[in-house]
């Protein structure tokens, strides 16, 4: 007895598609599609940091190392995160082997070219309120992004890439691997004027939510709250 619709788990499912996981049949898609997702998850991570960046509250290591790579050296963040995003490519590849993919580049690229050119359309807000509802849209952007790139199932970004490989050649695990990349690369950052305050925090507590949420929508966590592909994230 009792009500049908009573007794439908929590994570139902409506015409194949989880309710918990919206997009998760991307992965599904053939290669043009995956490509498209790639590119909107690409854009939607320059989006992000733009938004941090214009925020002025604090960046996240690697935003807050091209910030000041820029300023010591007159080129845009964006073509500082693509200079930067090259020379991990070469030095992984000659040094540890690991080949770039599409995704590699494509990432190298492009997030360095969105930053960029939505430089003039985004808010450079004055007061502290709306500053930090900034900062918070772009941290929760990043975790949709990190979905949306991981979706695509191009592979990992050039960052990221760095990190495998790091982890396979001296076998040690990935998160401490990649712990240590972040805490040099925010010194190098903060040394060479990089943005580094409250935001820089803020984004490391705030950023593993912002990621898991991100993931969840293309069904792409276990139980537990790990994920299908726990070495790669977006960068």
């Amino acid at each position: 007895g009792g009500n049908a619709a009573s007794r439908v788990p929590a994570r139902a499912r409506l015409g194949g598609m989880s309710l918990s996981a919206p997009l998760a049949r991307t992965r599904d898609w053939n290669f043009p599609a995956r490509l498209a997702l790639l590119m909107v998850g690409l854009f939607l991570y320059g989006l992000a940091i733009r938004l941090q960046l214009d925020a002025n509250v604090g960046l996240a290591p690697w935003d807050a190392f091209h910030q000041g790579l820029a300023r010591r050296t007159g080129l845009t963040v964006g073509q500082a995160s693509i200079t930067a995003g090259l020379a991990l490519i070469v030095a992984a590849w000659a040094a540890l082997k690991v080949r770039p993919g599409l995704g590699s580049v494509l990432n190298m690229l492009l997030v360095g070219v969105f930053i960029d050119l939505l430089a003039p359309l985004t808010p450079h807000p004055t007061g502290i309120v709306v500053s930090w509802a900034q900062f918070a849209l772009g941290v929760l952007l990043v975790g949709l992004a990190t979905g949306t790139y991981i979706a695509s199932r191009m592979g990992a970004g050039p960052r990221d890439g760095t990190v495998i490989g790091l982890s396979t050649r001296y076998r040690l695990p990935v998160g401490r691997v990649r712990t240590g990349v972040e805490v040099v690369v925010l010194l190098c950052g903060l040394l060479l004027g990089g943005h580094v305050g409250l935001g820089t925090l803020a984004f490391a507590l705030l950023i593993g939510p912002s990621m898991a949420f991100g993931m969840r929508l293309y069904g792409l966590e276990r139980s537990g709250g790990k994920t299908t592909e726990d070495k790669v994230t977006t960068r």
